[in-house]
């Protein structure tokens, strides 16, 4: 009778996923036919033209100014999307606020059911979600479904801590007293993401804001604003409640800032650049905002000489050029003992060359960058690197002619540097370039390494059990990784150090970041 009596307040015939109603069914049956329609132009002679989602209403202002969305392998505007207003955004904050109540009033578990069906409509549609992603950020496909495969993770995780989310009682220094803690959501969580995952980090932070019982408003990045529209259309679907999930578009100068500056905005989580989250840290100082901000990285990749060379070097390669190397956790830099330097190098810049790189859609090693400017970014930094004095074991670089006429091409390089201060051992590269220097001992390695301004994720490759607890002793990174490629798993906890941000995503300590505390004295007597 409880269930039933929520779900028609919230307009759902059951929350059972065996049995949907036949409206349910035929409001899936649309929102999937919206997917298939938004990839066809996305990838035809016709252009997408994006909307808002605000309050469970789908807003097309044709007032608005349109920002125009490109596919990365052949600068082709695949589509546009509404530049967002601080009016849009304050739309949305209230939107978020009014369903806020109601949302988090439901018992967790009830919650949880709308999520696992979120996951399940993901799963249903994960070949349309994957061409989507390849479309608007360029990665290849079996990447992208890899990518679509943990945006269901997420969602699925969060829904599975519905029956984990627990409090504390405590003994009271009085008599007939007791002290209770609990947790209890925020409110209106903000989420802005970056462009090189734009379904799952979006699912990273939708997943256990829900769950905790806070509203959610998504910016997604403007380069990469596809995915997040898609995902609202299928919790729409599913019969989230209107006001749950909202997706505004636009600018993070304009809309970005507005939602965080909002009063009504609770909590931002973030994941971008050190420098978009230095400036969200500025923006909500005067609120005093809770931030969790997932910034950037530069891993070092620590090589002893008692490794597994193989096994490095297959590591190496995949954790720096996945993705054209724009992964936050990528392999930024290595550190070689000098007696497996030279076998190494031989082995990684063989392997490296090997790399396919082309049409995202034919599944090659490597697909485009994100943009000209991005992509320019790195071609400086490896212009300063030489000039510095850096040796070219592997020349790549921009590529422009034939096939690579059109869209951000970047071909794998590797410069074996001098010293822990050239330009690409110091500046976070986020591209296809990595740099290398020798070393003489352990410790040398891990003083190099920790000589940096970032600590999200480090590498190390040793056969010594003595080592590998050094490292964990010793090294300033929130992530390491011990004899693996990279990779983080959801009941991890992914988090950064220094300049590589604040708070953390995934697993029970990143579930509690989307709770505050709340204290009760209880005295009976």
């Amino acid at each position: 009778m409880v269930g039933q009596k929520l779900c028609k307040r919230y307009r759902i015939l059951t929350l059972r996923r065996s049995s949907l109603s036949l409206t349910a069914c035929l409001v899936r049956a649309k929102r999937a036919r919206m997917l298939q329609q938004m990839l066809s132009e996305l990838t035809g002679s016709e252009r997408y033209r994006g909307q808002m989602f605000i309050g469970g209403r789908w807003i097309d202002d044709d007032a608005a100014d349109m920002l125009e969305v490109e596919n990365p392998a052949n600068q082709r505007v695949i589509g546009t999307i509404p530049q967002g207003t601080a009016e849009h955004a304050a739309e949305a904050i209230e939107a978020a606020r009014r369903a806020q109540p109601a949302w988090a009033a439901l018992p967790a578990y009830e919650r949880a059911k709308l999520l696992f069906a979120l996951a399940d409509a993901v799963r249903a549609n994960d070949g349309v979600l994957a061409r989507i992603v390849v479309a608007e950020q360029g990665k290849p496909l079996n990447q992208a479904m890899g990518e679509i495969g943990a945006t269901e993770t997420f969602l699925r995780y969060a829904a599975e801590s519905a029956r984990r989310i627990e409090g504390d009682i405590i003994p009271s220094d009085a008599p007939d007293e007791e002290v209770w803690i609990r947790r209890a959501p925020h409110g209106v969580v903000v989420g802005l993401t970056a462009w090189n995952f734009p379904a799952a980090l979006a699912a990273r932070k939708l997943g256990p804001a829900l769950i905790a019982g806070n509203t959610f408003v998504l910016k997604a990045h403007e380069f990469t604003p596809f995915s997040g529209i898609a995902l609202a259309i299928l919790a729409e679907s599913v019969g989230l409640p209107p006001g749950v999930f909202n997706v505004v578009t636009g600018a993070g100068r304009t809309v970005g800032e507005a939602l965080v500056t909002h009063p009504h905005s609770d909590l931002i989580t973030m994941t971008g650049s050190t420098r978009a989250g230095k400036e969200i840290y500025r923006a909500g100082a005067d609120r005093i905002k809770v931030l969790r901000l997932e910034l950037g990285g530069k891993a070092p990749f620590i090589v002893m000489d008692d490794a597994d060379v193989d096994a490095a070097v297959e590591s190496a390669v995949a954790a720096r050029f996945s993705n054209c190397g724009q992964i936050c956790t990528c392999n930024e830099r290595m550190y070689l003992h000098e007696r497996i330097a030279e076998e190494f190098l031989d082995k990684f810049t063989a392997r490296t060359r090997r790399l396919s790189i082309g049409d995202p859609l034919t599944n090659p090693h490597i697909g485009p960058k994100i943009s000209g400017p991005e992509r320019d970014k790195v071609a400086d930094i490896v212009r300063d690197t030489i000039a510095a004095g850096a040796e070219v074991l592997l020349e790549g670089g921009p590529m422009r002619e034939g096939e690579y006429a059109r869209g951000y091409w970047y071909a794998p390089t590797v410069l074996k540097v001098r010293n822990n201060s050239a330009p690409a051992m110091r500046q976070e590269i986020f591209g296809p370039v990595v740099p290398v220097m020798t070393v003489s001992d352990f410790e040398e390695a891990l003083a190099l390494a920790n000589d940096s301004e970032y600590g999200l994720s480090a590498y190390v490759y040793s056969q010594s059990f003595r080592r590998l607890m050094r490292s964990a002793a010793a090294l300033h990174f929130g992530e390491i990784y011990f004899n693996r490629s990279s990779g983080e798993l959801v009941q991890g906890f992914h988090t950064g150090w220094g300049q590589s941000g604040l708070g953390g995503e995934d697993g029970k300590y990143g579930l509690d970041g989307y709770f505050r505390k709340k204290t009760m004295y209880v005295n009976w007597s």
